[in-house]
């Protein structure tokens, strides 16, 4: 492995552990962490999904979402509905609590961006995601190979 690779690797590594770091940080004051967010963020773009698509949307196991989900409705930032179609199934939607508290914590989480990208220009954040963007299909490829 050459040298620019397992620089990538190891920035990108950084990059995610300082940032886990802040957002837990930033959420404790909500009762949330790092783990949670992705979980509401996602109902907040897609809500009534089932619990077994948001584990699969997120790449998650089963398990792992159904203890974040139980405890983001212990939270009172979420709650499920048994679908009608399937009564094996339960639809997710976010409760008002949880929409009074998203836009705040996007904020903050804007404000993070901002300060992360200062020096960074659009041109460069453009090529940067397109990149990253590439690397996460081949990284998902691998993942569906190795199912």
């Amino acid at each position: 492995m050459n040298v620019e690779s397992m620089n990538l690797i190891m920035v990108t590594s950084k990059i995610f552990r300082y940032k886990q770091m802040y957002l837990e940080k930033t959420l404790k004051k909500y009762g949330l962490s790092s783990g949670s967010s992705p979980y509401l963020f996602n109902l907040e773009r897609n809500e009534g999904i089932s619990q077994n698509g948001l584990s699969k949307e997120l790449g998650n196991d089963k398990a792992m979402s159904a203890r974040t989900i139980a405890r983001l409705i212990g939270l009172g930032y979420v709650y499920r509905e048994q679908d009608e179609k399937d009564s094996r199934s339960y639809k997710l939607y976010l409760t008002d609590k949880a929409k009074k508290v998203l836009p705040k914590i996007h904020e903050e989480l804007q404000m993070l961006m901002n300060s992360i990208t200062e020096d960074v220009s659009e041109a460069e954040m453009l090529i940067t995601m397109q990149s990253l963007r590439k690397i996460l299909v081949n990284i998902r490829r691998l993942k569906e190979f190795e199912d």
